[in-house]
């Protein structure tokens, strides 16, 4: 049975097939119309190869063209090649006049200059309309004649022949058959891949599997504000308050909450990027979507009766008056736990996954802006919005891509993990960079010991930028020799959570095309391509594969020049244990702060300031605030009278400026010393920076 998720085909989406052949054969099959589906395909036609971009997408570029239009970039410089051509396009696009229907460009962001969405100087535009994105991609395909079949599926079941450790062919549900010498899997999913018998996983990998800290299970640790701690009062978990034999509400599961690191085989929550416009001529009100339950959000009801109001902190500008928008709180547009079968899943379940995701959402827009237990003021803010009536106009404008956080990732020739991304272990064989902060989203919601709901599996890591090696693109060399992974690529969930990035796509769909040109020139295996010889190709395509500009420090950082006293940061602290360091939480002073992970084995810091004149100083430690941190953290001060012992509280009760008190002594001029261990605490012990203030 044929799949369509789409039933109606845009004369413009069409590329030119004359007889819609049964069997066409090319240098290189991309299978997946994804961005570094598309990008792979240009790759591959730059290089003189004859190439076919087939897949069940009907509109190119995936979630790029598909709503998320307020580019996750990280680090711009990192971005290179055929990923910053296609922005250079979209600031191209941005130039011409008539791209400017419902707003002046003066009106956003001072005619195209100045702005976080453009790079005049560099003419390059990071944030767009989704028709803008579609409209580039498209153009990709008239300008290098790319053969594109589309709403073509793969038949996962029979429809991959291998012979010696090669593919020959795929073959899609229509009976289309697909013949090449290289092969390279573009999609979310990892489909081809899969079908093909190569290694991947699913799901979280305990922390012991790589040697990693903020993999697996995350019960206990609360970033951003994902997290119903954010909520000025707890919220109970089921239908009746307080009263577990009512049962539980909507969308929480009963699983129990596990343990913090361990695996399992949930995958971030899905959601669409859908994008809304407050301009009355091009705005639909939100549609009541068939099937509607007001009792799926009455979670939110009581978030809202608790006090929340940030509903609408993750509308994003985008030009024209319209937004980009994302998840935001701790209920919002992620619709958590519901999507763990889909990597899996047949085609037709998916389809059903994917359809309740749209019901979720458009019926959570319904229910903020129509619904009695909404406060006014949201639901007067709601109703100022709506879908775009020029976006996505061949699906309710609605987007025709769901936001597949992730799914399969291969298990290939290399894995990387955090212990890359961060740089405690080396990268080899660059093929491009990624610097976006680790990021996942929660993965489910659960029950709390007294009876209250969680979220969980939230994380935010900040890092600077990274390589990514090449063996992370190929699987392992006994199991297939003439594929290329660029989306669903070899990573650890963890590490997936910074790659997972559409501009990183690019890079590495570039990466993927030219090393299947290379191979093929050779007649040799994927994994026999020389790496010198690759890395001379990319870096003169213009890929980056090192950086060596300014490292900034995260933008929630506070600087040592910035407090008054004298302040040492714990990058200058001398360190006892394994301390681990982090940047999740906001608030620290330089570019990180460390904690004992809990852990029982003995840690401690020195932290030695040079007072410029003796007389009595308060001594202040900068704290990172969270409800998991020790409240009896024990700090030996040195001072002119002997050593204070003290028990602090880091979980940031009482902290003033970002700093809690340890009691004001008197000090000689010169070396000054505090000690932060956590013998005999409770929690996590922090440390990011002491301060000597004079009194």
């Amino acid at each position: 049975m044929r799949l369509r998720l789409l039933t109606l085909l845009p004369a413009a989406a069409l590329s030119a097939a004359p007889s819609d052949p049964m069997s066409e054969s090319a240098d290189l099959i991309v299978y997946g119309g994804t961005s570094a589906g598309v990008i792979a395909a240009v790759q591959a036609k730059k290089m003189g190869r004859s190439v076919i971009l087939v897949g069940p997408d009907v509109h190119l570029g995936g979630l790029s063209s598909g709503g998320l239009g307020y580019t996750d970039t990280g680090n711009k410089g990192v971005i290179g090649g055929l990923a910053r051509d296609f922005y250079h396009r979209i600031w191209t696009e941005y130039q011409k006049p008539g791209t400017w229907k419902w707003q002046k460009p003066s009106e956003y962001g001072g005619k195209g200059q100045g702005t976080p969405a453009v790079d005049g100087e560099n003419r390059t535009m990071w944030i767009f309309e989704p028709s803008v994105a579609e409209r580039v991609f498209e153009g990709y395909v008239q300008e290098f004649g790319l053969t594109v079949r589309r709403d073509e599926w793969l038949d996962r079941a029979k429809g991959v022949m291998r012979k010696d450790g090669r593919i020959e062919s795929i073959t899609t549900l229509s009976g289309r058959t697909y013949t090449g010498k290289m092969f390279i899997d573009a999609t979310y999913e990892g489909d081809l891949m899969a079908a093909a018998g190569v290694s991947y996983h699913v799901g979280r990998e305990g922390n012991s599997v790589y040697g990693e800290e903020w993999n697996g299970n995350q019960v206990g640790i609360l970033h951003h504000r994902h997290h119903f701690g954010a909520v000025k009062r707890p919220i109970s978990a089921y239908k009746v308050p307080g009263d577990p034999s009512s049962g539980l509400l909507p969308r929480i599961s009963a699983d129990p909450p596990g343990v913090r690191g361990e695996g399992d085989q949930r995958v971030q929550a899905y959601c669409f990027r859908w994008c809304a416009t407050d301009h009355p001529d091009n705005r639909v009100p939100f549609p009541k979507p068939e099937g509607y339950d007001a009792y799926q959000y009455e979670l939110l009801a009581r978030v809202f009766e608790a006090g929340w109001r940030e509903t609408f902190q993750k509308f994003d500008d985008v030009p024209n008056r319209k937004t980009d928008t994302n998840n935001h709180g701790p209920f919002s547009f992620d619709n958590i736990g519901m999507n763990h079968d889909y990597p899996e899943a047949s085609y037709e379940r998916r389809k059903e996954i994917i359809a309740e995701h749209r019901t979720y959402q458009q019926g959570l827009l319904w229910f903020i802006a129509n619904d009695p237990r909404v406060p006014e003021e949201v639901r007067t803010e709601a109703n100022r919005w709506g879908l775009p009536k020029d976006e996505f106009k061949d699906n309710g404008n609605w987007p025709h891509q769901i936001y597949v956080r992730e799914a399969r990732r291969m298990t290939g020739a290399f894995v990387m993990t955090e212990n890359e991304l961060t740089k405690r272990k080396p990268t080899p064989d660059s093929v491009g960079m990624g610097s976006y902060t680790i990021d996942s989203h929660n993965v489910r919601r659960y029950v709390t010991p007294d009876g209250n709901v969680q979220n969980e599996g939230d994380i935010g890591v900040g890092i600077t930028p990274y390589a990514i090696a090449y063996g992370a693109l190929v699987p392992k060399a006994s199991e297939c020799a003439n594929l290329l992974v660029p989306t669903a690529c070899s990573a650890s969930h963890i590490a997936y959570g910074s790659i997972r990035m559409e501009p990183v796509f690019m890079i590495l769909g570039q990466s993927a095309a030219t090393a299947a040109s290379m191979a093929i020139e050779a007649g040799s295996d994927v994994q026999s391509v020389p790496y010198p010889a690759l890395r001379q190709r990319l870096l003169k395509d213009g890929q980056v594969l090192e950086y060596n500009g300014p490292v900034k420090p995260p933008k929630t950082a506070r600087s040592v020049k910035a407090v008054p006293g004298v302040t040492v940061d714990d990058e200058e602290a001398v360190l006892t244990g394994e301390w681990h360091a982090s940047s999740a939480n906001s608030g620290f002073i330089g570019i990180g702060y460390r904690h004992d992970g809990k852990g029982t084995a003995p840690m401690s810091a020195k932290f030695i300031g040079k007072l410029p004149e003796g007389g009595r100083h308060e001594v202040r430690l900068s704290v990172v605030p969270n409800a998991n941190r020790s409240k009896d953290a024990l700090v030996r001060i040195r001072h002119a009278g002997g050593v204070a012992e003290r028990r602090i509280d880091l979980t940031g009760t009482g902290a003033k400026d970002g700093f809690v008190p340890a009691g004001t002594y008197e000090f000689a001029a010169g070396p000054a010393e505090v000690v932060i261990s956590n013998e005999g605490s409770s929690g996590y012990v922090l440390i990011d920076a002491v301060n000597w203030r004079r009194d």
